[in-house]
């Protein structure tokens, strides 16, 4: 099929018609003129975007890209290691749209899978690092190693931190970009000398460290004790496969670990998509950043996991944020544990021990050469003197069609790795053979000993999860019954204001397999790159044109990161002006939830600008705030459409007033998908923005993750934008390179009409979806014309104060009509926030609809029919067990409890094939509703057994 928008997007023909019918427009054309203010209008340039392709052309593009692309045997290590996911495993998680299609698990009772594998994601973690607590997966080893320093410093007040220059290089990169941002004074250390540890809020170490070294344990220990006697903390970036045979972290004496989770079967894939990690003591979890999953126990007493501690998030706390819940990985995340579930601890120890024993022989053959390995103790990774001879012997090696990592003219690091085999060990060898030219000697290879004192002697994963999967027959089933827990997009509409969970198309996605993209190290050759050069530049140069900007930074690996990102280059602008004291952030009420904790994150300090009662931005309350900022006005951050649902009438005028006070406009690119083909954030005032690939353009959310946020800006603040590494914001020059081929096929399956549809085609859903229900549920704000964005906002608060049914009641009643509920009491506590996408059919957007009116009837008969205890609504969701087991003795049919989407369908006249299709299809959650509460109060995270938060003047 030529025209891939008939695949992408769900409504057309009759059934546009019909929709158009309903919002009273003729066309989409129409709708986006009367929709969105016409001064904002500035479509993009159709000769510079690509020609819509079929599917078979884009599949056959980016494998010649992949192709470009030269995998080899990669000895660079420093983070990145080649790894073998299991087939098990990449077709039934990484390719699977039951997985890699579902959101975030806000609503955990439909989220019991993906909260399973994340338990046992966190129990790897805590059990090979000999941690209390663990997350859920943050994004790389850089950023969870920055995340620890803000962790250590929010815990003992303190903004200085010591960090050994034994650690990777794109690490403290990433740390030094964080630290400038946060204002905390980083202090380089080498801890085989004195250190001055004074007021230092922590000391943090590579294990082993990037030279491959490993020291004592009591050289460890006595380091845990030197920053606890300064009253810091102790700070370990461990390498997990290294945790299985030598001794962990926690007795070590570390306070907090981090790392990455990559080499537990994640392809390099050009520096990610991988899993970062951070644990903890106890004492720390409420300061824990990002996401932890607890258990806790349903309605009828059944333990069910849930995500613990959310009062931490930003969507919550804004700039008092200790998490940002979108710093994860989940996806990834799920991934690894799958592996330590198929593997067990005595796969992973096993495997540790052959990475090892094939660095300890290499090190034997090369010092057999006469080449000098620095250091005898060592885990993957050598370090090795060849004095003046490092260039050449890296082009002996890569006629071997081996890389490793060049630290200078005299030196090399060579790694080994699960792919590492005694035939790769002959190559290198052989070409270093070729350049060296020393006496040829015999070496023992006991020299090359980790030690007992640094052997690990205490046991992990005891766990049932991790020792009763060995078969691929039993590996697939438990990820299939894992699956069938969940709801996610395979099942039907995720309606998710703000979140914009669209077709993630298996033509888009199947690319990021392929060996040329996924088995690529971030620090190949340049000569390697070819394909990832072609396809980076394509995307860049698509992106600018499609947002008005004029340089592009794909680095960040999270829409986070890309806020972070953007802020950093308008801080630096302003610092390079000699205005470094423009440390004020403007940020509207309908703004992006995350913003607030970005600006803290960046250095400046949020003032919130309070919203009018059509939902715009307040104009008084800016000029007031504009007025009182004076020179330290910084920025203003904007979310356009807001999250109110709107095109605002008047934004020109705040970048106009913003601009005019010396500030600079951030335009936050969460709902870029109401403006692609039609406006330009760049055109209408933006200086810079971050654009969520994983909502607008098409990579999947995962779970909560793989996101990818790239950074575009105005010239003015192109020389700010990340570099790599100096102002690095993610661990690899590209970030989550692999992924990027979904975005890239996106764009060319689309074309400028077909991107011009999609983003029409959702403002017509939600329009749609809000002409349906206005009746029952007010839209709370409405922009031009009467029209909403992307998305609308409908209030539920008048079924509470009528009948006393709650927003939890809705979104928990969905379930059982066989939804996810659209997003919860934000940006508007009460409300539900609903996004349809352009992919959702008619079909689906009226079963919706029909839910949506059941329910508000259903509600109506709370108080009079039924008790505000016990109706169909406070006691959803159903389950199964609860229908067959037991007498029911509730005063509405199990009929209703089941099946109330069908007794709905029927009620209304619905064809008896439609109803029948529901009756079968239908989605039974695994458990009651949660008790959020008792999981905090009871927190276990291991597999069994604005305005209110303001700065005040």
């Amino acid at each position: 099929m030529a025209d891939f928008s008939i695949r992408h997007t769900g409504t057309r023909g009759e059934d546009r018609t019909h929709m158009l019918a309903a919002v009273h427009v003729h066309d989409l054309d129409t709708l986006m003129s009367r929709a969105m203010p016409h001064r904002i209008a500035s479509p993009p340039a159709d000769e510079r975007l690509p020609r819509a392709a079929t599917e078979a052309e884009v599949a056959s593009e980016l494998a010649s890209m992949a192709a470009a692309n030269t995998a080899r045997t990669s000895m660079i290590g420093q983070g990145y290691y080649d790894t073998e996911t299991p087939a098990v495993i990449r077709r039934g998680i990484l390719e699977n749209p039951s997985w890699y299609t579902a959101y975030t698990p806000y609503q955990p009772e439909i989220s019991q899978g993906r909260l399973e594998a994340l338990v046992n994601f966190q129990t790897m973690v805590s059990e090979l690092t000999a941690m209390e607590i663990a997350g859920a997966s943050l994004l790389d080893e850089p950023t969870a190693a920055a995340e620890a320093i803000a962790l250590a410093s929010r815990a003992t007040g303190r903004d200085r931190i010591a960090v050994d220059r034994d650690v990777f290089e794109q690490t403290r990169a990433v740390i030094e970009t964080r630290c400038r941002g946060l204002d905390i004074e980083l202090v380089p250390v080498n801890i085989d000398g004195p250190m001055d540890l004074t007021e230092c809020s922590g000391l943090l170490v590579q294990y082993p460290g990037a030279t491959g070294r490993v020291h004592t344990a009591s050289t460890y220990r006595g380091l845990g004790d030197a920053i606890h006697e300064a009253g810091g903390l102790f700070i370990m970036v461990a390498d997990l496969l290294a945790c299985s045979i030598l001794t962990p972290p926690g007795e070590l004496g570390a306070d907090i670990v981090a790392g990455s989770a990559q080499r537990f079967g994640l392809p390099m894939g050009g520096g990610g998509p991988h899993a970062g990690y951070i644990a903890c003591r106890e004492k720390y979890k409420r300061n824990l950043p990002g996401r932890i999953v607890g258990v806790s126990k349903d309605r009828a007493g059944n333990p069910a996991y849930r995500l613990a501690l959310q009062t931490r998030e930003q969507h919550i706390r804004r700039e008092k944020a200790t998490s940002n819940i979108c710093t994860a990985q989940s996806l990834l995340a799920i991934m690894a544990s799958m592996y330590a579930v198929y593997h067990g601890p005595e796969g992973l120890a096993a495997m540790a021990d052959r990475v090892h024993g094939q660095a300890r022989a290499l090190a034997c053959n090369l010092a057999d050469l006469g080449a000098h390995v620095n250091y005898t103790r060592f885990f993957d990774t050598l370090t090795v003197s060849v004095t003046q001879k490092a260039d050449e012997i890296l082009a002996a090696l890569l006629e071997e069609n081996v890389t490793a990592y060049r630290v200078d003219g005299d030196t090399l690091r060579l790694s080994a790795d699960e792919c590492t085999t005694d035939l790769a060990r002959r190559h290198v060898v052989q070409a270093f053979a070729r350049v060296l030219d020393g006496p040829r000697t015999s070496v023992d290879i006991t020299q090359y000993s980790l030690g007992e004192d640094v052997r690990r002697t205490s046991q992990y994963m005891e766990q049932a999860t991790f020792h009763r999967y060995r078969s691929e027959t039993g590996m697939m089933r438990y990820m299939h019954r894992l699956a069938e827990k969940d709801y996610a997009l395979d099942r039907g509409m995720i309606p998710l204001g703000s979140c914009t969970m669209k077709l993630n198309a298996a033509v888009e996605v199947s690319a990021i397999t392929h060996e040329g993209f996924a088995r690529i190290h971030p620090f190949a050759p340049a000569g390697d790159l070819a394909g990832y050069r072609t396809l980076i530049s394509d995307l860049e140069t698509w992106l600018a044109e499609l947002t008005g900007y004029d340089a592009v930074s794909l680095q960040p690996n999270a829409g986070s990161q890309g806020e972070f990102a953007g802020l950093l280059a308008i801080r630096g602008y302003h610092e390079a002006r000699g205005q470094g004291e423009r440390r004020i952030c403007l940020i509207p009420a309908s703004a992006h939830g995350t913003n607030a904790a970005s600006a803290v994150m960046a250095g400046f300090r949020v003032v919130v600008v309070k919203t009018a009662a059509d939902g715009s931005i307040d104009l008084q309350d800016l000029d007031r705030k504009i007025e009182k900022a004076g020179a330290h006005i910084g920025a203003i951050m904007l979310t356009y459409p807001s999250t109110h649902g709107t095109f605002e009438e008047q934004v020109t005028e705040v970048t106009d007033r913003v601009h005019r006070a010396g500030g600079q406009v951030y335009i936050d690119g969460a709902n870029l998908n109401a403006l692609v083909g039609y406006a330009r954030p760049g055109a209408f005032g933006g200086d810079v923005s971050h654009l969520n690939l994983h909502k607008t353009f098409a990579i999947p959310h995962g779970g909560g993750g793989p996101g990818v946020g790239p950074v575009a800006a105005k010239e003015h603040l192109a020389p700010y934008l990340p570099g790599f590494p100096a102002g690095a914001v993610s661990g690899a020059p590209w970030g989550s390179a692999s992924i990027l081929p979904i975005t890239w096929a996106y764009i060319t399956l689309l074309g400028y009409e077909g991107l011009r549809e999609a983003t029409a085609s959702a403002v017509l859903a939600a329009n749609y979806v809000a002409a349906r229900l206005e009746p029952v549920l007010p839209v709370l704000y409405r922009g031009p014309g009467g029209f909403v964005g992307h998305e609308c906002i409908l209030d539920v608060r008048p079924l509470k104060e009528q009948y006393g049914v709650s927003v939890d009641d809705v979104a928990k009643r969905l379930i059982d009509y066989g939804f996810h509920a659209p997003t919860m009491s934000f940006p508007v506590p009460g409300t539900l926030m609903v996004e349809p996408t352009e992919s959702e059919s008619l079909e689906e957007l009226d079963r919706f609809c029909d839910a949506m009116e059941a329910i508000a009837e259903e509600a109506a008969q709370v108080g009079d029919q039924w008790s505000a205890d016990d109706n169909p609504l406070r006691l959803a969701p159903h389950t199964a067990h609860s229908l067959l087991t037991g007498t029911w003795e509730h005063p509405y049919s199990q009929e209703m409890a089941a099946y109330p989407d069908a007794l709905a369908a029927k009620k209304k006249g619905r064809d008896p094939e439609y109803v029948h299709r529901l009756i079968e299809s239908k989605y039974w959650a695994p458990v009651g509703r949660i008790d959020a509460p008792w999981g905090d109060r009871n927190l276990q995270c291991t597999c069994p057994p604005p305005e209110a938060f303001e700065e005040q003047d």
